[in-house]
């Protein structure tokens, strides 16, 4: 049996955990615990500053030298005293796969504990309902929105690569479209009706992370 930590940013991607990706991994030994932010005392989600995560991914990872420790936080909108958030080797790289790779491999070495692999999504979690934006018709009165989100994904290479501003991130994009949405409710519900499988098809990153994990029980 194989356990896995994974510190979550938010309510939302703790729901994920239990609901989207524990019911595959079980099925192949692998358990999952997730771990919800604390950003201050008596206060859970959020990511707002490095030092606080990494003292709380620090100790999962020496408490428990069993059990693996990962993370499901978002790239986009990341706190910028993250480990070579700054560097000129990071500000000089233009593709997103690039960049968040460099990011997770700097987060791994800043950690620095064996039981640790780095994750950050790519751009953030609603890029995962961009796999389908069809399944958020059960949640409107209208189909006009299901066609303007079916645009937004049209004009990307995949939902990972819908990119990460104030303005653009995908996120943003949805509230544009549908001011009602709400992540804590529609974000796990949508993300059930899409289904892993389609997600991993469609979001590179999101897969190779799973993947690693996957090969955790390989022996």
């Amino acid at each position: 049996m194989i356990r896995v930590k994974i510190f979550v940013e938010g309510q939302t991607e703790e729901t994920f955990v239990y609901e989207v990706l524990t019911p595959y991994f079980s099925q192949r030994n692998i358990f999952f615990t997730p771990i919800l932010a604390q950003t201050s005392k008596g206060y859970k989600g959020g990511i707002v500053s490095y030092g606080k995560v990494k003292h709380q991914v620090e100790r999962l990872c020496k408490e428990d030298k069993d059990a693996y420790v990962t993370t499901l936080i978002d790239f986009y909108g990341l706190p910028t005293d993250f480990p070579n958030f700054k560097s000129q080797e990071y500000q000089g790289k233009n593709d997103a796969f690039d960049k968040v790779k460099y990011l997770e491999q700097a987060f791994e070495n800043d950690i620095n504990q064996q039981n640790f692999i780095g994750n950050l999504l790519l751009h953030e979690y609603e890029a995962l309902l961009f796999c389908d934006p069809s399944q958020f018709e059960y949640w409107l009165d209208s189909t006009d929105p299901i066609e303007r989100l079916l645009e937004v994904k049209a004009s990307f290479i995949s939902p990972e690569h819908i990119n990460n501003s104030p303005q653009t991130a995908p996120s943003k994009r949805i509230l544009s479209i549908m001011p009602n949405y709400k992540k804590t409710l529609h974000g796990p519900l949508i993300a059930c009706d899409i289904g892993l499988n389609e997600m991993r098809s469609q979001c590179k990153h999101f897969n190779d992370w799973l993947v690693r994990i996957e090969n955790l029980n390989a022996g």
